[in-house]
């Protein structure tokens, strides 16, 4: 798993050259998944209702380099892994790229989003967690990575997490990278709204380390690579998932089939190629998905 985790962070810099944003009928990141016209399903289900309104809102990263990230400048649509995943997810509920909405969902307030209808789903480096699922429905895991550090570059005081004590460490708020340098290794959490802020603290001289998932922090060190560097081996396990109102178990298994139908048929690896793999690696073997039980 390690060597998998490593060769998925080792792409991330690269990716981030070719993360940006289309316009709003543009497939974005990666080739646009087909669209199930003859989409049906059962009265009164999630997936009915949607499918018949005709649009579907999505939450997803917008500051996650490779995962989602949209550059304003450049247009409407996100790119980036978790965007090809959602866009596979609509396109079986009969839904085109055009007509999906894409709502910044920042990590603190992804269960109100679900919880209050805000959207319909959740695609944004969401780790299933035993927490979480006992407010939301959690399908998957489609993905999974691992948690790593963020540093300056001339700072050799911080090699992995075991120098965490005492140090002052950003991550987003509501987050289990932050949880995890603060119970297990003893930093001073200094949680923000967005990585982009981390990442602005830990250049300011405000934080000593930023901690997220290691292809997003190879994406911000290589907007700064003289400045920021990335340490450490993996240190954690992140499972990510789809995010959608809890006890509804027939999306659950939409979702849990829909994930497995896109490893199955390829699209997930093209997806990966796409964003992640840019720098010619192989992409790595997909992860089993839970059961809805």
């Amino acid at each position: 798993m390690r060597k998998k985790l490593a060769a998925v962070a080792a792409v991330a810099a690269m990716a981030l050259a070719l993360t940006g944003c289309g316009k709003a009928d543009d497939s974005g990141s990666g080739s646009e998944p087909s669209v199930d016209t003859s989409a049906s399903f059962e009265a009164g289900s999630t997936m009915e209702t949607i499918n018949k309104a005709g649009t579907i809102k999505i939450g997803v990263k917008f500051d996650q380099p490779g995962l989602g990230y949209k550059d304003p400048a450049k247009g409407d649509v996100p790119e980036g892994f978790d965007i090809e995943v959602a866009k596979y997810v609509a396109g079986k509920l009969g839904i085109p790229g055009d007509q999906i909405e894409w709502v910044e969902a920042i990590s603190s307030n992804r269960e109100p989003f679900i919880q209050n209808g805000t959207v319909d789903i959740v695609v944004a480096s969401y780790s299933i967690t035993d927490q979480r699922k006992q407010v939301v429905g959690m399908a998957g895991p489609y993905y999974v990575t691992g948690q790593q550090l963020l540093v300056k570059k001339d700072d050799d005081s911080i090699k992995g997490p075991e120098d965490l004590s005492g140090k002052g460490v950003c991550s987003v708020d509501g987050s289990t990278s932050i949880k995890t340098v603060a119970e297990k290794y003893g930093a001073a959490p200094k949680p923000a709204g967005t990585y982009s802020e981390c990442v602005q603290a830990l250049q300011n001289g405000t934080v000593d380390a930023v901690t997220t998932d290691g292809p997003i922090l190879l994406g911000y060190a290589a907007q700064d690579p003289d400045n920021l560097k990335v340490v450490g081996d993996p240190f954690s396990e992140e499972r990510y998932g789809i995010g959608f109102k809890l006890g509804d178990t027939a999306m659950c298994e939409f979702l849990t089939d829909t994930i497995n139908e896109m490893v199955d048929d390829d699209s997930w690896k093209t997806a990966f190629d796409d964003t992640l793999g840019k720098a010619d690696v192989e992409a790595p073997e997909p992860p089993k998905t839970d059961s809805c039980s």
